[in-house]
């Protein structure tokens, strides 16, 4: 069970990252290898927007994993 804790926890702060990083417009993320090819192929603007719906994503799915194992849902 405790698993299951710790990959809703890496989905929700991996989405926080991302959410944060793309709504500060932080360099160290939009700069990075990982990141790099979306910023080229739809510049920085839209690739903010992408990685903020994306954390959005990513936060939901660990709350919905959450409240799932927890049979709420």
């Amino acid at each position: 069970m405790a698993v299951h804790y710790i990959m809703q926890s890496i989905f929700v702060l991996a989405g926080l990252t991302a959410l944060l990083a793309s709504l500060f417009n932080s360099d160290w993320f939009f700069k990075s290898q990982h990141t790099q090819f979306m910023v080229q192929v739809t510049g920085r603007n839209k690739a903010r927007l992408i990685y903020a719906f994306l954390g959005c994503l990513m936060i939901g799915a660990g709350v919905y994993f959450f409240l799932a194992v927890q049979g709420y849902l």
